[in-house]
């Protein structure tokens, strides 16, 4: 589903240039719950980015499905993201202004998916993280798991092929993030691929792989019996 070719990220100022990727190739398969771990500072978060084509790699190719993306601009990456990738992040990234149904209606409203069928389709998707008590709430009457719910919620109303969380139980309690972590196992399994980037072994032990980063490049690789590449 995934495939990177000798992936290379710089940042560069005028005064220093940074490698934040270094010739790194990589092949994820559909329907893989793949975690990536590594110390601050590593590249985890800049390999989440581009895979989820938020930014482009300085050098190396990008091959999302059948299309190579690495050199596509803005509006063409914007138009694969929106019916393909589903995100969720340590912040919630939920938009204060906005109910809880609202917050997940969003990625149908940039789809231009018809107003009853967005309704359904939020509704139902509420009740799986049953959060639809919560629906006209906002989001700061919400507790930090319930937000994390919405934010998973939003992030499969559009039936994503993948999904890429960044840290997405950083900011809750054990209990609370077992239970996200749990929904995204589920998802995993009805056929969602996952990429999860951690700094939990706890939670890196639901992904099928472990892949460890070190000064961006990848040092070592541990896959779990249970899915076959």
């Amino acid at each position: 589903m995934l495939k990177i070719k000798k992936l290379t990220k710089l940042y560069t100022t005028d005064e220093v240039e940074t490698t934040a990727l270094n010739e790194i190739t990589l092949e994820i398969q559909e329907g893989e719950f793949v975690a990536v771990m590594g110390p601050s500072g590593c590249g985890k978060s800049t390999l989440l980015n581009i895979l989820g084509l938020l930014d482009n790699p300085s050098d190396g190719e990008y091959f999302f499905g059948e299309h190579e993306v690495s050199k596509y601009s803005e509006r063409q990456r914007a138009k694969l993201r929106k019916g393909s990738i589903g995100f969720v992040f340590q912040s919630f990234n939920l938009i204060d202004e906005l109910t809880v149904f609202e917050n997940v209606e969003l990625p149908l409203l940039y789809l231009k998916v018809p107003s009853s069928d967005r309704k359904k389709r939020v509704e139902e998707v509420l009740e799986r993280m049953n959060i639809m008590h919560r629906r006209n709430h906002f989001p700061q009457q919400l507790s930090g798991g319930q937000q994390q719910r919405v934010a998973v919620a939003r992030a499969i109303v559009a039936k994503p092929k993948l999904i890429l969380a960044d840290e997405p139980t950083g900011n809750l309690d054990s209990t609370n993030g077992e239970e996200v972590m749990k929904l995204l196992s589920q998802l995993n399994e009805e056929g969602t691929t996952i990429v999860m980037v951690t700094h939990s072994p706890y939670d890196a032990n639901y992904a099928h792989r472990i892949i460890n980063l070190f000064d961006g490049k990848i040092v070592t690789e541990n896959i779990k019996e249970q899915f076959h590449i």
